[in-house]
């Protein structure tokens, strides 16, 4: 019951918060200097007033403000994100389409920058004095301020221009779109056009992980359980993996939960560099194109994972914790 108690208890408290945050951000997007008609006419090379009045009909543009934001929060209740002025085809479907792509790229990189994050900390908080462990911290600093605009840059440049190993753009290789090609062909070519831009957002989280891991467990290898476990002369591995380890896992849980939204944010930087056809690339397209259904839908879409994965993230101190109570 009390599981079932704190689960209804945080869903009502998560439907509040993205309705604060559909509204929050429908306003700043009023906010924004032009309008999708803006687009067309330039797209066009300029419109009649009455063309451009028919069009703001059309669209909904022509009623006020409040109005606009009540149609839109009856319609989202419904499950209906509304339609893509530029795209000609609902918002929905047009997140569908570009969902797998994202999804690759962003469950692949959280995994790894958590996993070997996690797991170069701990290594490097066994002899913390050491080389390896000033190395790690070297990296981690270097990495974590690094723009992830830049850093993909210069991953392109290096290699996939001047030493031409990766793709530089896109998911899908020209030649397998226009023939076709086997399962195999398909999933190597993926492959080879995912590294870059994967390596790109891993790399800059990662460094965060690995230096939260380290702290977090030079400060558990400092308690008295561990001196125990110490001086029962236990081999230090144990020590690390088996005794601290859990303890020390759980800043890192909670890191992970609060930067799902970083990372989704960085992930449309990279699709951007990259040219990775996900919703980071479509939200970039639809804030040049003034399409701001589209951006409201992403929006809402990377709000529902931050929460979703803060939920998540409280079960799973549960699990890792027993001593931590659901309520």
């Amino acid at each position: 019951m009390k599981i079932l108690s704190f689960f209804l208890r945080r869903s009502f408290y998560s439907i509040c918060l993205l309705v604060v945050v559909v509204i929050l951000n429908f306003f700043l997007l009023q906010l924004a200097p032009g309008s999708i008609v803006d687009t067309i006419a330039g797209e066009m090379g300029g419109i009649s007033e009455e063309m451009k009045n028919e069009l703001e009909q059309e669209y909904g543009l022509n009623e006020p403000i409040p109005v606009q934001l009540g149609n839109y929060l009856k319609k989202a209740a419904q499950g209906d994100l509304g339609y893509s002025f530029y795209m000609k085809k609902d918002v929905t479907e047009a997140l569908w389409e570009r969902f797998p792509a994202t999804a690759l790229l962003f469950v692949l990189s959280v995994v790894l920058s958590v996993v070997f994050g996690t797991f170069l900390g701990n290594l490097a908080s066994i002899k913390p004095d050491g080389l390896f462990s000033a190395a790690v911290t070297t990296f981690s600093l270097a990495a974590h301020s690094a723009p992830a605009f830049w850093l993909g840059i210069i991953l392109l440049l290096c290699f996939g221009i001047w030493i031409p190993i990766f793709p530089v753009s896109g998911m899908i290789s020209m030649h397998l779109t226009a023939e076709g090609g086997t399962f195999w062909e398909y999933t190597k070519d993926i492959t080879m056009h995912l590294i870059l831009p994967l390596t790109t957002l891993s790399l800059i989280y990662l460094a965060h992980f690995s230096r939260l891991a380290r702290a977090s467990m030079l400060e558990v290898l400092k308690t008295d359980y561990i001196r125990t476990a110490r001086a029962k002369g236990m081999p230090e591995y144990v020590v690390v993996f088996k005794h601290a380890l859990r303890n020390a896992l759980l800043p890192v849980i909670t890191a992970t939960g609060v930067r799902l939204g970083q990372v989704f944010s960085g992930a449309v930087i990279v699709e951007a560099v990259f040219g990775w056809p996900g919703l980071g690339q479509l939200a970039f397209q639809s804030v040049l194109r003034r399409d701001y259904p589209v951006v409201l839908g992403i929006l809402i879409f990377a709000t529902m994972i931050v929460i979703i994965a803060n939920i998540l993230t409280d079960f799973v101190y549960k699990l890792v914790d027993p001593r931590i109570k659901t309520s």
